[in-house]
């Protein structure tokens, strides 16, 4: 039986005091995409305003983000579902890629929360690569206890924000995140790190989004 996974994705095209240019980094869904779709998983996608979703950092040099930008699931990505009319729970996984976009409309979004709640009291996983995991920031079970507490995980760095987008995002996403009771941890700027921790996996950046899906790919098997 065909698995499924939920990429929940930005719409936010704009961010900061500078109206910097941002999206979700195309290499954070290309990578998954084509490691997921290689193992013969379907990939389905959801925003939270539905419709188009912008992309950043395309890499015309990265085989796998051209061969993305040219495939039917790139058009079905920007005509996404509208994540309040989708229940995650008819997936096996969610995902939730990274770029600057998702520090605007992703975090701390009802809907968004809503999703991860729904997906991890039905037993589902949950995946977040870079800024994504800001998804998992004010996520409550029930029980007025952060989602995050004692989980251990990653996320883009505050190292690696110093040298990217210090002056654009509101929050630094690794403190905000120890601050909900996470044991953060990171590599060393850049380098490929990944986290898992029972049914929530984590990657640390751009480079960790293909490590994270083939995490991912292992943890479905166990599922199947």
């Amino acid at each position: 039986m065909t698995q499924h996974v939920l990429f929940i994705v930005t719409n936010a095209a704009v961010i900061g005091p500078h109206n910097r240019k941002t999206g979700f980094f195309l290499a954070e869904v290309a990578h998954p995409f084509d490691v997921l779709d290689k193992a013969g998983i379907a990939v389905e996608f959801a925003s939270p305003a539905g419709g188009w979703t912008p992309y950043d950092a395309y890499d015309e040099n990265d085989p796998a983000q051209k061969a993305f930008l040219a495939s039917k699931a790139f058009r079905r990505l920007n005509r996404s579902r509208k994540l309040s009319e989708v229940d995650a729970a008819d997936y096996d996984a969610i995902l939730v890629p990274g770029g600057l976009g998702p520090m605007v409309d992703i975090q701390r979004n009802a809907d968004v929360q809503k999703a991860i709640v729904r997906a991890w009291t039905t037993g589902k996983l949950v995946t977040a690569v870079c800024h994504g995991p800001c998804a998992l920031l004010g996520v409550d079970l029930g029980n007025g206890t952060p989602f995050v507490r004692g989980k251990k995980l990653t996320s883009f760095s505050k190292k690696e924000e110093y040298d990217y987008a210090r002056e654009d995002v509101p929050y630094e996403l690794e403190d905000a995140l120890m601050a909900e009771g996470a044991e953060y941890a990171s590599a060393p700027n850049w380098q490929p790190h990944v986290i898992v921790d029972g049914r929530l996996i984590t990657g640390q950046n751009p480079a960790s989004a293909g490590a994270l899906a083939k995490e991912l790919v292992a943890a479905l098997k166990k599922l199947a």
